[in-house]
């Protein structure tokens, strides 16, 4: 998958977009001037697909820019990318090979593989949460702990977060990524091994943090258990590595296939999402992959003009590369959500982060920006000071949900949207206070607000498939691969021999001095 043009620079529609943000650039130009000369700008600037509504009219852009927008996507292939992606075409260039994560979602993958997953993934989850699958003391499970890191944790925790008012209370699930051992021992405290479960949920079954982890959680169990068997009943694991697996004592029956064509950034939907499945049920988490999928279908379906994921992308792609956005504030409007903007962030830094084209060849504009954020409305009391008054240009998603969970919280939910419906006005009008300079607000700040009717699985399925595939729309335009991740595993190499020489004091590996020095000092402090 190569775009037409080499750099999206080299088109027309860039340099004709270059030109038309200048006029929102002017001293005298208000963005709220926008909905004065057009009347219907909101209806002009939304998008709807089922239960999810993109609102994008608040953002520095008029109908024409709309369509030099929709030309610069055409201009660099995203039509035809979008569809290589769908048929499986080998678009991850520098690993060969396809990425198929959307077949885990879809109801007609040719894949018997991916249906025999979840089949069996069904199967063990209805015995743990029926208490027909017992520990090694005949007690059922009432904990369940996720081993893994990146992918295979933000994903599952995200999501059971989420979805908690689906969840029986049942099974208790916990989330452990750090090798720092508080992580894993503060976890362990409190839990008794003849009733807990570990996932070891790693595609390699060699990443540091997860082994060490899985380790230490198998001595815990051994010690408490004080048979080999036990780990037959209190250990599963998710991994396309399944000798590992096998060699650290896990039984094949209780081996779950996470497969190369999945990277880790989009494994939720498959047996990674096990954490999810047993905390909301094996219905919940369908319902889950069938919002993704309805998702897949708009994006694949849709005209770009009227495609939310590539409108999206766009927007990240206009603000990049004409208004030195350096970043993006994630601000989703319900504490569920409250592990999405760490989510998306793997999702987009790990994805965009690239500085060579598919090619090799190195980009010629900025590519993926910072992205970061947490729930309103704790963030209007702390990082929305700079967003009105600070000198950065951040664009901002806004995300809420027109009906909440809770129980008779419906004033209470007025009040989290009003909150949330008035930030982005705020942003968007400012204040003038003649005499009093400490008091202006500038306004003139872009966001998009994302309304959804309800949090149920279906619909974050969808949201996140918006995400997932508007990521995808950014490389495409940026010529870049969004499946490979190369910068990752040059920390994961040096550690390596860091760690020797931390443990050796005859190491003979040659760092620059600053590296020796902290070495040396971890050395002497740990004599004393």
């Amino acid at each position: 998958m190569s775009s037409l043009m080499s750099s999206p620079t080299q088109t027309t529609a860039w340099k004709q977009l270059q030109k038309l943000s200048e006029e929102f650039k002017r001293e005298d130009f208000c963005l709220s001037d926008l909905f004065h000369t057009a009347d219907d700008r909101f209806e002009l600037f939304t998008l709807a697909h089922e239960n999810l509504l993109l609102d994008y009219s608040k953002n520095l852009l008029t109908e024409k820019g709309i369509g030099k927008l929709i030309k610069l996507a055409e201009d660099c292939g995203v039509p035809a990318a979008i569809e290589a992606m769908f048929n499986g075409e080998r678009i991850n260039h520098s690993e060969d090979r396809p990425a198929l994560h959307v077949g885990l979602r879809d109801p007609e993958c040719q894949n018997p593989a991916v249906s025999d997953t979840l089949g069996r993934m069904e199967t063990f989850v209805d015995a743990i949460r029926r208490g027909e699958w017992t520990g090694y003391t005949g007690k059922r499970i009432v904990d369940v702990v996720n081993l893994g890191i990146g992918g295979s944790d933000l994903g599952p925790a995200m999501v059971t977060e989420a979805l908690g008012d689906f969840a029986n209370g049942e099974l208790e699930l916990h989330f452990v990524s750090n090798v720092d051992p508080v992580h894993l021992e503060s976890t362990l405290a409190v839990l008794d091994p003849a009733t807990t479960l570990f996932i070891i949920a790693s595609k390699s079954f060699t990443t540091l943090e997860t082994y060490q982890n899985a380790n230490t959680a198998r001595e815990w169990l051994l010690q408490r258990a004080q048979n080999n068997a036990a780990i037959g009943r209190h250990f599963i694991a998710i991994t396309d590595n399944r000798a590992a697996a096998e060699e650290f004592g896990i039984d094949p029956a209780n081996l779950y296939p996470v497969w190369d064509w999945v990277g880790g950034r989009y494994s939720l939907w498959s047996a990674i999402g096990m954490p999810v499945a047993l905390a909301i049920g094996m219905a919940n988490f369908r319902a889950l992959l069938s919002g993704a999928h309805a998702m897949d279908r708009h994006f694949r379906e849709a005209d770009l003009q009227q495609n939310m994921p590539v409108i999206m992308a766009l927007l990240s792609i206009y603000y990049r590369g004409f208004f030195d956005a350096h970043s993006t504030a994630i601000v989703p409007y319900s504490q569920r959500l409250n592990l999405l903007p760490p989510y998306l962030q793997q999702l987009s830094m790990e994805s965009l982060g690239k500085r060579v084209d598919v090619m090799g060849k190195p980009v010629a504009t900025h590519t993926g920006e910072v992205i970061w954020g947490t729930a309103g409305t704790n963030g209007q009391h702390s990082y929305f000071q700079l967003l009105h008054q600070g000198t950065n240009f951040v664009p901002v998603d806004f995300i809420a949900f027109a009906r909440t969970t809770a129980v008779g919280k419906e004033l209470a939910q007025r009040h989290l949207l009003a909150n949330c419906f008035s930030q982005s006005l705020a942003l968007m009008q400012g204040r003038d206070e003649p005499g009093a300079p400490h008091k202006h607000v500038p306004g003139n700040k872009p966001s998009n607000t994302l309304l959804i009717s309800e949090l149920n699985p279906y619909n974050l399925g969808s949201l996140i498939a918006l995400y997932e595939h508007k990521v995808f729309v950014q490389s495409v335009i940026w010529d870049i691969n969004a499946f490979d991740q190369w910068g990752v595993e040059l920390g994961k190499l040096l550690s390596r021999d860091v760690f020797a020489s931390l443990a050796n004091d005859n190491s003979d590996h040659a760092f620059d001095d600053s590296t020796c020095g902290l070495i040396e000092f971890v050395k002497q402090w740990n004599q004393q």
